[in-house]
């Protein structure tokens, strides 16, 4: 965990940064995604790096725990001072047609959030269709959620871009609808430089750059980061491919 934190303190390795000329940049990941277990190494692993601690909490990966047990770690979280809150959903609501249940759930990990941010997890791949998806965002947005988040990263298939551009427009639509702007994370499976630039243009050009924040967009780089390291060590050793130039580099 220790190792995992440092890497989030500093994402890039020196050298690298130092050839760039980027070290005025400061670059560091959002968030640290950890067990309720790991919250207080973690704090103490990053306190004064700004980079902020994320419990993956409600039965994660599956959510299949009784629902005052997943409130109850939700509290147990926020308690040890986790900065934020991953929850995951109940998908049997999703797949029954239960959106008042579904609704009664999110809002009560909301309430057990307090001030502390939450992510809902909807667990894309497994809701079966585009339509459940739009639903489902809907409903974890108007029970509170600060942002919708694809996949736990252990579903079968985990972010697409269908899926992610289904969900950037209900955040659209629900922005123009409320004044409330909402956050997305797309995660699992986006392994490439490449695959990444895919979602910046699709964020770009369905939310345009108020959303190109931390506060309301987020990669998960757990299988990402290597490949960005390896492109910018290509660019910083003059070994560029032409096959990474994108419209919006």
């Amino acid at each position: 965990m220790r190792r995992l934190c440092a890497k989030a303190r500093q994402p890039i390795q020196q050298d690298l940064v130092q050839k760039l000329g980027i070290e005025d940049l400061n670059v560091k990941v959002a968030a640290v995604c950890v067990y309720h277990l790991f919250v207080e190494t973690a704090l103490h692993a990053l306190e004064g790096s700004r980079v902020r601690v994320a419990a993956v909490s409600t039965g994660f990966p599956t959510g299949l725990s009784p629902l005052a047990e997943r409130v109850a770690e939700i509290r147990r979280s926020v308690e040890a001072g986790a900065h934020e809150i991953d929850v995951v959903i109940t998908r049997a609501h999703v797949f029954g047609g239960r959106w008042q249940a579904l609704y009664d759930e999110i809002a009560a990990f909301k309430q057990a959030c307090g001030a502390t941010h939450m992510k809902v997890i909807l667990g894309t791949g497994d809701l079966l269709t585009l339509r459940n998806v739009a639903r489902a965002s809907f409903v974890a947005m108007m029970a509170g959620a600060d942002f919708i988040k694809t996949s736990t990263g252990k579903e079968p298939t985990n972010a697409t871009l269908p899926v992610s551009l289904v969900m950037a427009r209900a955040i659209r639509e629900y922005a123009q609808r409320t004044g409330m702007a909402v956050g997305f994370k797309p995660a699992g499976g986006i392994r490439t430089a490449k695959q990444s630039l895919d979602w910046l243009a699709l964020m770009k050009e369905e939310l345009g750059p108020s959303w190109m924040c931390a506060e309301l967009f987020r990669l998960g780089a757990s299988g990402l980061l290597g490949d960005i390291e390896r492109q910018l060590e290509h660019y910083a050793t003059g070994r560029y491919s032409a096959e990474y130039r994108h419209p919006l580099a």
